[in-house]
């Protein structure tokens, strides 16, 4: 598991009240209905954010970080990418997510991210971006390369060989935001991808934290809280470099 119940994720620098929120259930072009959470910021930032999980789903974690998203000035769309296969029940730590991520395709996270992002193209004009986590952080740079044509794609922690597979196609910018320990995914499998990015000229930033484990964008892990911060630095900068 990525994150047990009791963490949540780090504030960050505030420069907005939240506005609307809640849970909404959206449809995807192939007619598949998934919940998603709204958070909207009072003062935009002018940007908008497709936010997609870890492993586990639409778990209490992103609707938490959809709020912190919108605090720091971001128009937020989190969604849940397994309705195909695990239907609209909750995303709690007695779901058994690990079926419907073997289950789970391409095509169905840019269905379903595209569905988020024409919602919030409803509500603005403002460059959309995508950030993902885990399982879905690999999936986030992978959008980058899909019809979807994000502003940028952040994530943390992904698997780079979900993105590999449309690496010529991939034409908007990179932030890979890396855990220097992280076990599960080893630092040699993301330079490669760095690497690989590089030599085919592709937009896109690399930042490693020495030392730091998976899931380590967590407050209460009060030795990653300057990880954590730089960590929002980062991608509050990626997205008011590229918006």
């Amino acid at each position: 598991m990525c994150f047990s119940s009791d963490q949540r994720p780090p504030a960050p620098p505030k420069s907005s009240e939240i506005g609307e929120h809640g849970p909404v259930e959206l449809t995807s072009a192939d007619g598949t209905r998934f919940a998603a959470f709204d958070a909207q910021p009072v003062t935009r930032r002018g940007a908008s954010l497709v936010l997609l999980p870890d492993i586990r789903g639409l778990h209490p974690y992103y609707t938490d970080l959809a709020l912190r998203c919108a605090e720091a000035g971001l128009d937020t769309v989190a969604i849940d990418p397994y309705a195909r296969s695990a239907g609209p029940t909750a995303r709690d730590d007695d779901f058994e997510y690990l079926p419907h991520a073997k289950a789970l395709h391409p095509e169905h996270v840019l269905a379903d991210a595209s569905a988020a992002a024409a919602r919030l193209r409803e509500r603005s004009q403002d460059p959309i971006f995508t950030l993902g986590f885990c399982l879905f952080g690999g999936h986030s740079w992978r959008l980058a390369g899909t019809a979807l044509h994000p502003a940028g794609s952040i994530g943390f922690y992904g698997r780079p060989s979900t993105a590999m597979e449309v690496l010529h196609a991939i034409d908007s910018p990179l932030l890979l935001l890396v855990a220097g320990a992280d076990k599960g995914i080893p630092l040699e499998e993301t330079m490669a991808f760095d690497d690989a990015l590089t030599r085919a000229g592709k937009d896109h930033t690399t930042k490693v934290y020495e030392g730091a484990p998976h899931s380590f964008f967590d407050r209460s892990f009060e030795e990653w809280a300057e990880a954590c911060a730089d960590a929002w630095t980062q991608i509050l900068g990626f997205i008011d470099a590229h918006r």
